[in-house]
Parts: C-alpha cells; structure tokens; sequence
C-alpha cells in the first residue's frame, strides 16, 4: 500500500481516504489537499490505472488552480479505479456508492472530470448534495456541453501567441486527446482563423497539413468512434502525435504525456496545457530552454473550475464566459511577464503566483499550522 506521508507537505494534504467496497467491485481515493480558502472543489476522474500519487498530484494542481483563479475553494480530487465505459447501470452504481461513502467529507465538493460528466454529477447530487457542472434540468451549468474549460484555452493560447509575435490567423494546431475539453478549443481557435491538422483520442491520431474537419470530427466522437476513423488525411498510432509539426500544441488528456524521453520530438512554438499535469519537470524544463513558450496546466485550464464554482454561487452562463476570459488572460500576462523577468520557467512564476494566493488565505486560518501537519493526515 502507498505511504500517503510522502506526499504531505506544508500545504497538505488535509485528508486522504480510501474506499474500499470489495462486494461491489469499488475501490477509490479521495484526497483534500488544502480548504484554506474554502471548501475543496476537484473532479472526480473514472479510469482502470488511477492511482493515490496520482490523485494526489491533481488535488495539489487543484489547490493551485484554485488559488490562481483567485477563487473561494481550495483543491481536492477523488478518483475511481474502474472503466468508464461499463454498462451505465454498474457505473452509476459504484459513483453513487462511492459518493454515498464521502457523504461526510462536507470540506469536498465533486466535479466531472475524465471518465466522468454532468449525469455523474446528478448522480453524486442525489446521493450526498455536494456536486457541480451538473445538468441544466437541475439548475447547473453543463460545463463541458459548453467548453467552458476550452474557452480558456483560447484565451491562454492568444496571449501566449502576442507573448511570442505569432498571429493565430493561419496558426496549425495540434490537439492531443480531442475529447471535451480539446474539442472545444478547437473549435474556439477555429473561430479565431487556426487551422487543427491533427487530433488524437486513445484510439488513433489522425493529420492534415491542409486542415481537418472539426465539425467532421466531432460528430465521430458523438457517435462514439474515433478520429481516426475519419475520411482523408494521414493516420497514426498514438505515438505519432508528438511528430505533427504546428505553431500550438494542446494536450489535453491524460497526465505525463510530456516526459524527458518524448518532448524533444514536439515542432511547436506553444503548449497551452488542457489536461492537469501533462508533463514532467524535466520536459518542461527542456520547453523553457529551447525556446518555446509553455503555459501551465492551472493556469490555462481553469476555465472548468471557474465555471463550477460560479454555478455553486448561482451564476450564469454569460458571466462565466466573462469571468473566464478576464481571470485566465490576466494571469497567463502575469506569468509570461515574471517569467521573463526572472529568467524561470512559467511553472515555476505560475507556482510563485498561486502558492502566495494560498500562503496568504491560510495566515487566516486558526487551525492552519496544525491541520497541515503529516500527523493530522
């Protein structure tokens, strides 16, 4: 079994629990890393080979996601070990039985996250009345039906783009993992004159220098088939989506696609990180030194947590496309900006940025000092 202390440190975790149910098949992870601010909203993210780390990992980049988006939250993640392709039955059964087991874990609020959606979110709602990014029949705002986390990409990727004098009129992009969130980015830097000329999904990549169809595209994926399922343009395995060459690189899938042995094969002038924690230290490093400009996963795709905890206060669509696009361009400015001017990587002025946020909500924290040590765990 995993240590859980090794992950402790002077912001958190606060709390790690494990869920076991062996007579329903359910095994899962809840860690809340750090509620200074207020209570934890994370994802709760559905796949075979999740892990404790890994769930740790996230509910850190939550944490400071959170306190970046200068939001009332602090960060969170729960994860199920199990396919999210079973029988909708079986699926709902072990979300509601996993929810049901946290229904006291009142410092945790549950969003969608891969492997999970909003019929998910009504499920956990149901069962314990803590969820957003849920239905609009429950009064939610569908947070992936709109690509709300999509919508800040753009926004990241065009001020990167001004960081680094490239118009995206014309700008090639590449979208690793053309789910919810890479499809709607797509489709917003479409709309600013990009053109995709490659999409993956974990069956298959597929190219075009000339341009895919995103619209094209999409409907596969409504249909439940995979990009490389369309007509024309050039297929790959997985692997190949590294070699497209493009001006904007977004992954948007499944963490540490990005390590020391794969990233030199990118040709691109910009990462806009769409997934949470998609690349190691060593690769970004290796970003940073050869020139190309990489925004990090809490800063760029924030726009999914902005959009839930907007919900959770009862807002609407229309301000949270505002609020989106105003807090992610600010902040992406923020971190180019201190990153050239203190010659370090843009994950390093991001971290800078968002650990102060939460160093300053936990100076006002009576039980602060105590709670985040490794023997309150």
């Amino acid at each position: 079994m995993e240590n859980p202390f090794q992950y402790a440190d002077d912001l958190g975790p606060t709390k790690i629990i494990h869920v076991y149910e062996p007579a329903l098949g359910l095994k899962g992870v809840l860690v809340v890393d750090n509620v200074a601010a207020g209570p934890a909203i994370g994802g709760l993210r559905m796949a075979p080979d999740v892990s404790t780390e890994e769930c740790f990992r996230l509910a850190r980049a939550m944490t400071l996601k959170n306190a970046a988006a200068g939001l009332p939250h602090g960060g969170g993640k729960s994860v199920i070990f199990g396919d999210p392709k079973l029988p909708r039955r079986d699926k709902e059964g072990l979300i509601r039985a996993f929810a049901s087991s946290l229904r006291n874990t009142s410092e945790y609020i549950f969003g969608p996250d891969m492997g999970t959606n909003e019929e998910s979110m009504a499920w956990v709602r149901d069962e314990v009345g803590r969820s957003v990014g849920l239905p609009r029949e429950l009064g939610g705002i569908p947070l992936d039906e709109i690509g709300a986390t999509g919508w800040g990409l753009v926004h990241a990727a065009e001020v990167a783009a001004n960081h680094c004098g490239l118009d995206l009129e014309g700008a090639r992009v590449v979208v690793q993992g053309f789910g919810a969130v890479g499809m709607h980015a797509a489709r917003f830097l479409a709309d600013r004159g990009a053109v995709l000329v490659g999409a993956s999904d974990s069956r298959g990549v597929v190219s075009d220098p000339a341009g895919l169809n995103i619209d094209g595209l999409r409907e596969l994926k409504s249909q439940g088939k995979s990009v490389a399922e369309c007509e024309g343009g050039r297929k790959g395995n997985l692997d190949t989506i590294l070699d497209i060459d493009c001006d904007i690189w977004i992954p948007a899938a499944r963490p540490d696609v990005l390590r020391a042995d794969n990233v030199s094969r990118l040709s691109t002038r910009i990462v806009v990180q769409g997934a949470n924690i998609p690349a190691t230290e060593q690769a970004e490093t290796y970003l940073h030194d050869n020139g190309v400009v990489n925004i990090p996963d809490f800063i760029a795709n924030a726009g999914g947590v902005i959009c839930a905890a907007m919900e959770y206060q009862g807002s609407n669509e229309a301000a949270v496309f505002a609020t989106i696009e105003e807090k992610i361009r600010r902040n992406t400015q923020l971190v180019l900006h201190a990153a050239v001017g203190q010659n370090v990587t843009p994950r390093r002025a991001a971290l800078d940025l968002a650990r102060a946020r939460v160093e300053k909500a936990m100076d006002f924290r009576r039980w602060t000092v105590f709670s985040s040590a490794p023997g309150f765990l």
